[in-house]
């Protein structure tokens, strides 16, 4: 079939389903995940975002509560219908705003930091097997040897960053409202979430080949 971008539902479904974070149950009220802070008070002056808890965060796409005036920006960014006139045909532009919403959307953040505890207490001791199983989980295939050694320069870029600076580790592990596995070294858990991060964005995960 044609090759496509994802669309918006789908990337977020998918990054929280490889995280485990996914919430499959069918039914239910809408609800309210992660969204920039005060967007709602700014572009309505008197409306309130009140962000859902525990397990309303990770509930499907398809249940995000939906205000026309104010979309949800996650959707929009991958060019969700705006659902204030009929849309026969989504369209599909790439963006670098995409990329930035990717990396730090507190979605795909906390999304990466599970990814990086699964390819930590999931997939074989080196870093070769865990950033292989990682990359595998998300585009369905493996790397081969040059794309493993990119990989292996992020985490050990990132991982000499990170032991000199705990503190900035532990900032990013702490990111999202699940807590992190406190069994896990922090400086290889900040590591490993980048690399997962640079993975979720990566035009095979976030593609239909």
């Amino acid at each position: 079939g044609p090759r496509f971008r994802l669309p918006a539902e789908v990337i977020r479904d998918q990054a929280l389903f490889l995280a485990k974070l996914l919430l499959e149950r069918q039914g239910g009220p809408s609800v309210k995940p992660y969204q920039p802070d005060g967007l709602w008070a700014e572009l309505t002056n008197s409306a309130v975002y009140h962000k859902g808890k525990g397990e309303d965060l990770y509930r499907r796409s398809l249940y995000t509560f939906w205000k026309r005036t104010i979309a949800p920006p996650f959707m929009m960014t991958f060019d969700s219908s705006g659902r204030e006139a009929c849309a026969v045909l989504q369209t599909r532009t790439n963006t670098p705003l995409q990329a930035l919403n990717l990396m730090n959307d507190v979605t795909y953040v906390e999304a990466s930091r599970f990814m990086a505890e699964r390819m930590m207490t999931e997939a074989g001791p080196s870093p070769r097997d865990r950033v292989s199983f990682a990359y595998r989980l998300a585009t369905g295939h493996w790397p081969n040897v040059q794309r493993q050694d990119i990989l292996l320069a992020s985490f050990n870029d990132h991982l000499a960053t990170y032991e000199k600076d705990r503190g900035a580790a532990l900032q990013l592990v702490s990111q999202g409202e699940r807590s992190r596995n406190p069994a896990l070294n922090i400086a290889e858990l900040a590591s490993y979430t980048t690399v997962a991060s640079l993975i979720l964005n990566l035009d095979e995960t976030i593609s239909k080949e």
